[in-house]
């Protein structure tokens, strides 16, 4: 049994329901088939349990582009320890990471958990990604929810998808910029089977106009799957 929402309840939690088209739930469908196949097929990658991450800011609000912290990010502490169950569900979101870098062919995608930190600070964690490095946590605050388009989501349940972060800039939108060549955004949350937010996936590109509806049904099948995987809290 799923862990996760129907696409009905997805669209509408998540306030994409001009998706809801017959169309569009094929599409999801055929998606959601073929990564079913693709985790059934398709060995398990090696867990990465660190992960290179940009310096912080002062205030650690922004990441500072292109400059490494010193010591990578580590998931240990905030997963309560390299269990195997742990190890499992890591392994599974490394497939479903991999699954969607073959289909979605982005330069940058990220896996988020909503999570308590070690400092019991609730943040976003990232679990799984492909491209840049990039922040590990993210809060989960008001404050930050007004410079960050995960923080938003995560916090807000509704999905933020940017095709143009350009114009999205000229008309007054604010923007956390980890990647200045970033040209195009889909940032959509995780439900639980009862509604509650899980946490979110952040797709990013370097072409503006990508996340048309065939880009957005994948992701939302991806978005259906994760919950079953996500390690417990």
């Amino acid at each position: 049994m799923s862990n996760s929402v129907s696409l009905t309840q997805y669209l509408q939690l998540s306030g994409l329901t001009e998706l809801a088209t017959p169309a569009f739930a094929v599409a999801v469908a055929q998606q959601q088939q073929a990564l079913r196949q693709y985790l059934e097929q398709v060995s398990a990658p090696t867990v990465n349990w660190q992960y290179q991450v940009p310096e912080l800011g002062e205030g650690g609000a922004c990441s500072l582009f292109g400059v490494l912290a010193a010591e990578p990010y580590d998931l240990t502490a905030i997963l309560g320890g390299q269990t195997a169950a742990n190890q499992q569900a890591l392994a599974r979101l490394s497939q479903i990471t991999a699954f969607y870098q073959q289909q979605a062919g982005v330069a940058w995608f990220g896996i988020y958990q909503a999570r308590a930190n070690p400092a019991g600070e609730a943040v976003l964690v990232k679990l799984s990604y492909f491209g840049a490095p990039s922040r590990a946590e993210f809060p989960l605050t008001p404050e930050f929810a007004t410079i960050s388009n995960n923080s938003s989501v995560g916090l807000s349940g509704k999905a933020r998808v940017i095709n143009s972060v350009a114009s999205y800039l000229q008309q007054g939108g604010e923007y956390y910029t980890c990647d200045p060549k970033v040209q195009a955004e889909a940032c959509l949350p995780l439900y639980a089977q009862s509604g509650r937010i899980l946490g979110i996936v952040d797709a990013e590109d370097f072409q503006a106009e990508v996340f048309d509806q065939r880009a957005l049904a994948l992701l939302v099948a991806v978005c259906l799957t994760i919950p079953d995987y996500l390690p417990a809290v």
